[in-house]
């Protein structure tokens, strides 16, 4: 059977910004600005997404696209026999502890989604009722558990389309109304009086703020929005055409990315400061915060409904990429079918999200390392599996590829000259600079 591919650019850049456009950009990104001093973090973020972040987009869709295979045979194929198979275990098993966990918060979305649209926020008067709602809601057995299910049934159901018909038909049809939702959410949040300081507060930047840990932050941020370190970006570019540049296409979903974590803070922000409230929040800033300024703002109960479906679509585009990448696995190296391989994962994920969804209430009690289920699930992937995987690939295309192999896929056989040029620039960022940044990361999240 011939391997399905992207149908071309369009399809490309839909399908992995969508993987890279999710809840990393509408719900971690403001509140991580939030909390690491508004416009510096902004500032040092831009530097390390381009500076460092792309190198590693670079080198994963070199293995990807070089290997046509998912993320573990990818380093099976590329090197044969070596105990570099052990990044390729690694690739897989990441996106599957990821996504059981997302899927936690995918229910919650759509939980709020539901509720927005019947206009259930206007009902409640202060914010601390908002909070008692929410912690009452996650806290519960059922509720959380059914949209976590919901959630991975509809993940599964866009995969289950496989590569053109599902992923890539999904993305030309969401991503595009997910940027015209969040930019007229942002338009009507910067309208509010008093939006202006929030305004400022993303744009002014007191470059006082930027010490070790915004830093930390900052470049452990890039790796998380951009979908780097988990085999997601390995998986798609496998399914990118020869003829395609790889460069130029990393280069446009770092900035579509990019553009959209701003448009989403412009949506938030602006409406936080307008109403008084405090931008450092943290997590419970979508949840808890944000429904209190819509029941409050003029014309907010639409707000919400537009901004929950935003929410739902930013974290179903993520969490697809993730599940494909589990599915690839099964279905190119177990030989099973695209059916049974999304049946498999979702009970896989499933089952490890019942535990993460329950440790906010009935499994409150256990911890692992003196976290919740949850905690330490996010925790061990964002702060070590993910940066590990990040670190292990640029190590293996900037030392164990040949630089022929390298500049073969950058300029598709020596065809675009312009890469060609930029090539010695890329291969020194691979080899060099990005492992050094990625080093630098891994300490700071054990020492800080």
């Amino acid at each position: 059977m011939q391997r399905e591919n992207f149908s071309g650019r369009f399809g490309v850049l839909v399908a992995m910004a969508g993987s890279a456009i999710g809840l990393g950009n509408l719900w971690r990104f403001p509140y991580m600005v939030g909390t690491n001093g508004g416009a510096a973090f902004i500032f040092v973020y831009i530097l390390f997404v381009f500076l460092l972040s792309l190198p590693i987009l670079f080198s994963e869709f070199i293995v990807g696209r070089r290997s046509q295979t998912n993320a573990f045979g990818a380093i099976r194929i590329l090197a044969p026999g070596s105990h570099w198979k052990w990044v390729g275990v690694l690739s897989i098993v990441t996106p599957m502890i990821i996504v059981s966990y997302y899927s936690v918060i995918g229910g919650w979305s759509i939980e709020y989604f539901f509720k927005s649209c019947t206009f259930g926020f206007t009902e409640y008067v202060t914010n601390e009722e908002l909070d008692n709602m929410f912690n009452a809601f996650i806290s519960s057995r059922w509720a959380p558990l059914f949209g976590h299910t919901a959630f991975l049934a509809l993940t599964a159901f866009v995969v289950m389309g496989g590569v053109k018909s599902g992923i890539e038909r999904f993305g030309k049809v969401m991503m595009p109304i997910l940027f015209v939702v969040v930019v007229l959410i942002a338009i009507r949040a910067m309208t509010l009086p008093g939006a202006v300081d929030g305004i400022r507060f993303l744009f002014k930047p007191d470059f006082s703020k930027i010490d070790a840990g915004v830093c930390a932050a900052a470049l452990g941020q890039s790796f998380y929005s951009l979908s780097l370190g988990c085999g997601t970006m390995i998986t798609y570019a496998s399914y990118v055409k020869k003829t395609e540049n790889i460069v130029s296409s990393g280069v446009s979903i770092a900035v579509f990315d990019l553009l959209f974590a701003l448009i989403a803070c412009c949506a938030i922000m602006p409406a936080v400061f307008a109403f008084g409230l405090s931008p450092q929040e943290g997590p419970s800033l979508v949840f808890k915060t944000l429904p209190f300024i819509f029941s409050k703002m003029p014309l907010g109960g639409i707000v919400a409904i537009l901004f929950f479906f935003s929410l739902l679509v930013a974290a179903l585009t993520s969490s697809i990429s993730m599940f494909e990448v589990g599915v690839a696995y099964f279905v190119e190296e177990k030989k099973l079918s695209r059916l049974l391989s999304c049946v498999v994962v979702f009970l896989i994920t499933w089952i490890i999200g019942v535990f993460c969804s329950l440790s906010f209430g009935p499994l409150s009690s256990l911890k692992i390392l003196g976290n919740t289920i949850f905690d330490f699930f996010d925790k061990l992937s964002a702060n070590w599996l993910m940066t590990l995987g990040s670190l292990f690939i640029v190590l293996f295309v900037g030392w164990k590829l040949s630089p022929s192999d390298i500049r073969d896929e950058l300029t598709n056989g020596g065809q675009i000259a312009s890469n060609n040029r930029l090539f010695p620039v890329i291969l020194f960022f691979i080899r060099f600079i990005a492992p050094a940044a990625i080093a630098i990361i891994f300490l700071s999240n054990i020492l800080l």
